[in-house]
């Protein structure tokens, strides 16, 4: 007789498998009122949403400019950027493929980013190439070309994103926390509260999420995981980010635009349109309807 030593609610196993790109043959709403109830066990109301997480949801279904599914390519966003706010903020490309046995990795210096262009997750961090397992690489960049990540959360601007491999520049950071990944979010142009993301790169310690108004005053919430144990200093470069930020968003009802601060230096990372895919609760809950104040949608839809 098999053992079970771990009860898995079935709203769990239920999202679970959706986040593996189960239930394709239910449309978009339907998707997302299941996945919905699955996470925060009531309906998402689309009729009068309010919270944050429930007006991402509706943001998914009517709000599809064409333009999103440029910007959530990795590749092909740095152009976009490049033209907002200067050639001087994008990571530099080293080099980019349509399969992995493509790549010239002899052309690639001694440490390089691999990224696949339409997902999330397909990352392979190279700290020395003459050590790179080739193996695990290969296998993980193979998988994520495989993979379309618009049937996880069913974000539409993925659907039609060519599969593609980049390598980047290596990014490091040798200060406090090492490298930080800084991500705002901007409603209408402006930027309301970020949260600065550390620990990434150690794989001995879970990724930490410090949460700041606009100010970079610390918000005592959580969201996706734990806070660090010491707050993160306000870089210098705060403002200027800030301002990047609004620059880039500007045509944009909300987006989550990343930047990273290199030893003073600012590189842009990704946009992104619906952070966590609008299905992780925030700590305390009432964080979710104050984010969701902030999203305005149109006259008439409930909002």
């Amino acid at each position: 007789m098999k053992i079970v030593d771990k009860i898995i609610h079935p709203g769990e196993a239920v999202f679970s498998m959706g986040m593996r790109g189960g239930f394709r043959f239910l449309d978009d709403e339907s998707y997302l009122k299941m996945m919905y109830r699955c996470r925060f066990g009531k309906k998402l109301d689309l009729q009068h949403p309010k919270t944050f997480n429930e007006k991402i949801q509706w943001l998914k279904l009517h709000n599809r400019d064409p333009l999103y599914t440029k910007l959530v390519d990795k590749y092909e966003v740095k152009k976009y950027v490049a033209d907002k706010i200067g050639e001087e903020y994008i990571i530099p490309t080293l080099g980019i493929w349509d399969s992995f046995d493509d790549i010239d990795f002899h052309s690639l210096p001694g440490q390089f980013v691999l990224k696949c262009t339409h997902d999330s997750g397909g990352v392979v961090i190279c700290r020395d190439k003459e050590n790179l397992d080739m193996g695990a690489a290969r296998k993980k960049i193979c998988r994520s070309l495989k993979r379309n990540y618009y049937w996880a959360g069913r974000e539409w601007p993925y659907k039609n994103v060519k599969p593609r491999i980049i390598a980047e520049k290596y990014l490091e950071d040798k200060s406090e926390y090492g490298l930080k990944d800084y991500k705002f979010f901007c409603f209408d142009a402006l930027v309301k509260a970020l949260f600065v993301a550390t620990d990434r790169m150690n794989q001995k310690t879970e990724t930490k999420f410090d949460f700041f108004d606009a100010e970079f005053r610390r918000l005592p919430l959580k969201n996706g995981h734990p806070n660090g144990e010491e707050p993160v200093r306000c870089p210098e470069s705060f403002g200027q980010m800030k301002k990047l930020v609004e620059m880039i968003a500007r045509d944009i009802p909300h987006a989550r635009v990343d930047f990273y601060d290199v030893d003073g230096r600012i590189y842009f990372g990704e946009i992104t349109f619906y952070h966590w895919s609008g299905l992780v609760p925030f700590e305390p809950e009432k964080w979710d309807t104050i984010f969701g104040e902030w999203i305005r949608i149109p006259d008439g839809s409930g909002g």
